[in-house]
């Protein structure tokens, strides 16, 4: 499916993740949306690749969407506040060891989000 210009769009970089929010047109020239998450991934040679998944959402969703999202979002934040819990996810997050030169020498980094 060959996807037309981006009518509009927005932003989000929200650490190694990156939203991208677009307005399309079909061939009927109707609008609908496309919600893509880009996921950057460091490889141990120092090259990277990124992985894509992407939601197309069309109008007659829109109001159950939003509405269900809200209510997500509405939930979570309630029951766990805005404060982000994992202080890995905060922008301003340094292991103990990058302060620590003798437990790098004893520590191997591993990331479990690639297994």
């Amino acid at each position: 499916m060959l996807e037309k210009e981006e009518i509009f769009s927005k932003v989000l970089r929200a650490g190694r993740r990156t939203y991208f929010f677009d307005v399309r047109a079909t061939k009927a020239d109707d609008y609908y949306i496309t919600i893509t998450e880009s996921k950057k991934f460091t490889e141990e040679d120092g090259s990277f690749h990124f992985k894509k998944h992407k939601i197309y959402l069309y109008k007659e969703d829109f109001v159950p969407f939003k509405e269900i999202l809200g209510e997500m979002t509405d939930y979570v934040l309630s029951h766990k506040g805005e404060e982000v819990i994992s202080e890995r996810h905060q922008k301003d997050f340094k292991r103990d060891y990058d302060n620590n030169s003798e437990s790098v020498s004893n520590f191997t980094d591993v990331s479990f989000d690639d297994i």
